[in-house]
């Protein structure tokens, strides 16, 4: 698997594991964890910022708003700043984009329903896929009629998809069926699922139609026109044509013969009749199949719509920040001597490979700029180093002091009027 930024353990845990090195000092344990509690403080009003930006640029593409909701936001909507915005959150919560190619992969392939899909990309003007950690999974699936398969599925486990629909009138003019989809031609759509299988990600698009692959046409059209004709021309029609023949010149007609004849043939036609009817079951039995897969992921596997998917994705960028922030200052607090980036990259990802076998790629680059960015971090000639704890508890304290300043300007500004 591609090693990735995402951090799997939840910020209680990495923040045990850290002060666990001086369990011994209370008074530490606890500037510690104050340290970080008014940290997590901070980032969660940087939050709250980005999920009202989010929401006021939003607002005029949300499909949940009814028209008129809609066009009261015309002029203060600003989709590039949505965007920009959005592709900030993703960052934070380390999710990456899924490429071109993955996706053609995943469209041509598939683990579990065994069954093509058919999308029109027509009705977007840009689609694109995020997702975040990946684990593999034991799955069985039917190979053949009696025989099920143990196959290892390689899951996503958070999968984000950005959709931008077209217009009204492209989607005319271009013939594009979206059937019975509620879908609001020039919104945006935004959906959060958890779990999704690598290899069907096509059925996460809300307007995937499952079609017949060219095995399952082939093992029904051929069987059925060449057997068909065979039957028909060595059996039925012969036996047909003879007890016409017979009919019409006035001799007697063998109907011994010639009724076995024709029974024979409309058997084998019945027996024939039957097999192309299983086909077309089990490609309807796939579509069942795909039907349901698609409603778990609906009902079971999904964690947001729209401006709804804002709070998760907010709440694990809020998380993913503070986790790199607590592991970025806890190593160079217990460094002798300052790090330079990629030392602390090292120390960081060795830690994770040797304690719980994780092959990590941690961000050194975004955590220590995080760290300077709320003044515990320092940078000397491309060596990293943190102001101690208790300096440190300090800082971070008028740091969220300042957060707030409406009185102080206020008073500020009374007093000069005075």
């Amino acid at each position: 698997m591609k090693r990735e930024h995402y951090i799997p353990f939840n910020k209680e845990f990495l923040l045990e594991q850290q002060i666990a090195a001086f369990a011994d000092d209370q008074k530490k344990v606890d500037d510690f964890k104050k340290l970080f509690d008014i940290v997590e403080h901070y980032y969660h009003y940087e939050a709250f910022n980005l999920n009202r930006n989010l929401k006021q640029n939003y607002a005029l593409f949300d499909p949940d708003l009814s028209v008129k909701e809609r066009e009261s936001f015309a002029g203060k909507s600003d989709f590039s700043v949505f965007k920009e915005t959005l592709l900030t959150v993703l960052a934070h919560g380390n999710y990456t984009r899924v490429d071109d190619e993955t996706l053609k992969k995943a469209f041509k392939q598939s683990d579990l329903i065994g069954l093509n899909l058919s999308i029109d990309f027509n009705a977007f003007k840009d689609y694109e896929v995020y997702v975040r950690g990946q684990h593999k999974a034991k799955e069985k699936v039917s190979k053949y009629i009696f025989w099920k398969k143990e196959i290892e599925v390689e899951y996503y486990d958070r999968v984000m998809i950005y959709l931008n629909y077209n217009e009204a009138d492209y989607l005319k003019d271009n013939k594009v069926k979206l059937g019975k989809m509620p879908i609001d031609p020039g919104s945006i759509g935004l959906k959060i699922f958890k779990r999704v299988p690598k290899n069907d990600l096509e059925t996460i698009f809300p307007n995937a139609v499952p079609k017949m692959s060219t095995r399952d046409k082939l093992f029904f059209w051929v069987p059925g026109i060449f057997g068909g004709f065979s039957l028909l021309s060595t059996t039925v029609i012969p036996a047909l044509i003879g007890m016409y023949a017979a009919y019409q010149s006035g001799e007697a007609i063998d109907l011994l013969n010639s009724k076995a004849s024709l029974n024979q043939g409309l058997i084998a036609l019945g027996i024939l009749c039957l097999y192309l009817f299983r086909q077309y079951n089990n490609f309807i039995n796939k579509k069942i199949r795909y039907g349901k897969m698609l409603s778990d992921s609906l009902y079971f596997k999904n964690l947001g719509n729209n401006s709804g998917a804002f709070y998760s994705l907010l709440n694990s960028s809020e998380e993913e920040v503070l986790k790199e922030t607590i592991l970025a200052y806890s190593f160079l607090d217990k460094s002798l001597q300052p790090l330079t980036a990629e030392e602390l990259d090292d120390q960081i990802e060795s830690w994770f490979s040797a304690n719980f076998n994780i092959d990590l790629d941690f961000d050194v680059k975004d955590a220590l700029s995080k760290l300077q960015k709320i003044g515990l971090g320092i940078e000397k000639n491309g060596k990293w180093e943190v102001i101690p704890l208790e300096k440190a508890l300090v800082t971070i304290d008028d740091l969220w002091d300042n957060v707030f300043d409406y009185n102080q300007k206020t008073a500020k500004n009374q007093n000069e009027e005075l």
